[in-house]
């Protein structure tokens, strides 16, 4: 799964079967963000989801996951590398297998809470696992490398293997086969991770900003995505502000070492970076989620197809944020290229929202797919670069933990306020189409707002690029 030779230098023995176990891992926890896509009508028809709460789906992940990758990142401290890298590949790989094996709807979002959990607690591990097996240099590097080059294959390679496994076997595959890479990694992981030395004095871990903040986005998003319910829809979103209103109380008086250090919200760079990345991850990664169902319940695509109809937007926002924007970045100031890309993003939005059952791929979904890639392609790279420049050595772990938690909390608020706005049509494809549209369309002015608010970030004419 994971190269450690040629591409990514001399990476052998111990260390590169290190390399590869952090690679497996990682790839299973960004891979299950999206494997289910493909996979909601099957899943939908099999366990009598609503339009509504189908969202759950993916969203128990995606909540989970956000609430709790912050905690996740200390418990390596506290617990040892290991012990807390075995138990979140336990735990992940077990609700993986009790989703698949699923017979409800309820049972089956419980599992991806607890898939969310064990991979908020597992991928922190696998980069830890990594700085403390290569010492800084050229084998770090090269290990680094290919562990970022398996995340983003494992969020490319989600579609197509969830259109395939749904396609050829069953939804349930999406799932299960998480378990037999689990059991290997786990094996692996007893055999070649060094044993956990003791430690004088254990780090305090914030527990109870980690349960607040997971309790207020969960709340925050069922009432969203219920709004039309009237009282439960207000009862939820008051239960969600109070949650979030008490983390940052938390957050105030915790004196160890808190989630987040509010003294961070006194740069402007990360305040304001921060709201378009809020901004940004509720539009493009509940875009999946709307593109999976357009494709299958407005064209009638099957899974395989709907997985291949993703290519041009994986690959393409892959060649241009990997090779067009780092060589942008080092003459175009990056809010200008964050504005840019958000309003070439909107527009490929505004295009899809016009999606008829009678569209063909060219005009349908490919033509906006250029926009889409084009736009998150330019914006992504600099307002990550943005977000963590000229941040105090003291504070770098706690700006990224604060801009990848900001990221994945935004694609599910987001994802619950388009199923809102897409409200609950019935079945016709012409209808679904329309319900579909009012999403995307609402992701088109989210991301322009997105472009508006990048020029409240502080100005500079120049800003390096990464080499």
């Amino acid at each position: 799964m994971c190269t450690v030779n040629g591409g990514v230098g001399e990476l052998n023995g111990r260390g590169g079967a290190l390399l590869a176990l952090s690679c497996a891992a990682q790839f299973m926890v960004v891979l299950d963000v999206s494997v289910v896509n493909v996979a909601l009508p099957a899943i939908q028809s099999s366990l009598g989801f609503d339009a509504v709460d189908l969202q759950w789906v993916v969203n128990a992940y995606a909540v989970v996951f956000a609430g709790f990758l912050l905690l996740g990142g200390r418990l390596a401290d506290v617990w040892g590398r290991r012990r807390v890298f075995l138990a979140g590949l336990a735990g992940f790989t077990a609700a993986s297998l009790v989703g698949g094996l699923a017979y409800t709807a309820g049972l089956l979002a419980t599992a991806r809470a607890v898939q969310g959990l064990g991979a908020a607690v597992l991928a922190p591990a696998t980069l830890t696992a990594l700085t403390t097996a290569f010492p800084d240099g050229a084998r770090r590097t090269r290990a680094l490398a290919a562990w970022t080059a398996l995340g983003v294959a494992g969020g490319t390679a989600g579609n197509l293997l969830g259109g395939a496994l749904t396609e050829f076997l069953t939804w349930r595959a999406t799932l299960l086969i998480n378990v037999p890479v689990g059991v290997l990694a786990l094996v692996a992981g007893v055999k070649l991770l060094p044993v956990d030395t003791g430690r004088e004095s254990r780090p305090r871990l914030d527990i109870p900003g980690a349960v607040a903040v997971t309790l207020g986005l969960a709340a925050l998003s069922y009432g969203l995505s219920r709004f039309a319910d009237g009282g439960l829809a207000v009862a939820a979103l008051g239960v969600g502000i109070t949650a979030l209103a008490g983390f940052v109380l938390i957050e105030r008086r915790t004196t160890g070492a808190p989630l987040i250090p509010l003294r961070l919200f006194s740069s402007r760079t990360i305040m304001v970076g921060n709201v378009v990345m809020l901004l940004a991850g509720a539009c493009l990664n509940p875009m999946w989620y709307f593109l999976a169902l357009s494709m299958q319940n407005v064209l009638h695509y099957s899974a395989l197809q709907t997985g291949l109809g993703f290519l041009p937007h994986t690959l393409l926002s892959i060649m241009v944020g990997t090779w067009l924007t780092p060589w942008l970045m080092r003459f175009t100031p990056h809010r200008l290229l964050i504005a840019g890309g958000a309003l070439v993003a909107a527009g490929g939005f505004g295009w899809q929202s016009a999606l008829t059952p009678g569209s063909g791929y060219l005009a349908g979904i490919a033509g906006p797919a250029v926009l889409i890639a084009l736009g998150s392609g330019l914006l992504n790279t600099p307002l990550t670069t943005t977000v963590t420049a000229g941040i105090d050595s003291a504070d770098a772990g706690a700006a990224s933990g604060l801009m990848n938690t900001t990221k994945q909390a935004g694609a599910a608020l987001g994802l619950a306020a388009l199923v809102m706005a897409a409200g609950t049509p019935d079945t016709a494809p012409e209808h679904l189409a329309t319900a579909y549209g009012h999403a995307f369309a609402l992701i088109a002015a989210i991301l322009t707002a997105a472009a508006v608010a990048t020029f409240a970030l502080p100005g500079r004419a120049r800003q390096l690029a990464p080499t």
